[in-house]
């Protein structure tokens, strides 16, 4: 069996199992987070269960690159930073940015690097080893779909970032309650950090215009849209005064 036949049964793989999250995570939600629960095996330090999950996206994106058959031109380059800005924050910076001293499953943690692990090979290996060789060159930066990928892309970085902001700076240090998010995109909807996320790696798959984009773009939103809707129902539930008019995680829509 050739490498990349085990790479096109692991994408279909990886399209299957989205659709079987999606459908599962409506009704339950992950144990992390407000949703933390026992009973999922060992508990972790919160911010090392983040940097556990992050951290390979990060580093294997390189990986990937380096022992890549494609040389590293400008446009990949790119790519290379593009992917970083948002999992070397997300490995790095963010995990340390997290107040209190709440802990997740050692079973989530490792779900999620298994996840990052195996999503970082299908993008790292389509680009520098199995994307064809008239794709990607220093022209690759003027086509409309690298510029319009990489406008959705900051788009979506900033929504989530503006939403990670606003919900670290509700509570003062040593407060524990929940509140109410207000501002920005929460005048609209619950949960702003997860639409921006997944308009983030649509943002992705326009730039890259790849299977291995689309599919993770696909993933983001089976994994972060029902979740969402678990944040909507929970919100809806400890706060009697929850604003009615907002959707869970796509404004006018859901």
């Amino acid at each position: 069996m050739t490498e990349w036949y085990a790479y096109t049964i692991i994408i279909w793989a990886f399209i299957l199992i989205a659709a079987v999250v999606f459908i599962s995570l409506f009704f339950f939600a992950a144990p992390y987070g407000r949703h933390t629960k026992t009973g999922w095996g060992p508990m972790i330090n919160n911010r090392a269960g983040w940097v556990l999950m992050e951290i390979p996206a990060s580093l294997l994106f390189i990986f990937y690159a380096v022992i890549g058959q494609r040389e590293i031109n400008l446009t990949l380059a790119v790519f290379i930073m593009i992917w970083q800005i948002h999992y070397l924050h997300r490995a790095f910076i963010y995990p340390f940015t997290i107040r209190g001293s709440s802990k997740m499953p050692l079973s989530i943690a490792l779900s999620g690097l298994l996840f990052n692990a195996v999503n970082t090979y299908v993008q790292g290996r389509w680009l520098f080893t199995f994307a064809p060789v008239s794709l990607y060159g220093i022209s690759w930066l003027a086509d409309p779909r690298f510029i319009i990928g990489t406008v959705v892309f900051i788009t979506g970085y900033a929504i989530n970032k503006h939403a990670d902001y606003v919900l670290r700076n509700l509570r003062k240090p040593g407060e524990k309650e929940y509140r109410i998010p207000a501002g920005g995109l929460y005048r609209l909807i619950s949960c702003p950090n997860y639409f921006g996320e997944v308009v983030e790696w649509t943002g992705w798959a326009i730039l890259t215009w790849s299977m291995a984009g689309s599919v993770f773009a696909l993933w983001t939103a089976a994994n972060l849209v029902p979740r969402a809707y678990q944040h909507h129902l929970w919100y809806k539930k400890t706060f009697p005064d929850y604003p009615g008019s907002r959707k869970s995680v796509i404004p006018f829509v859901f």
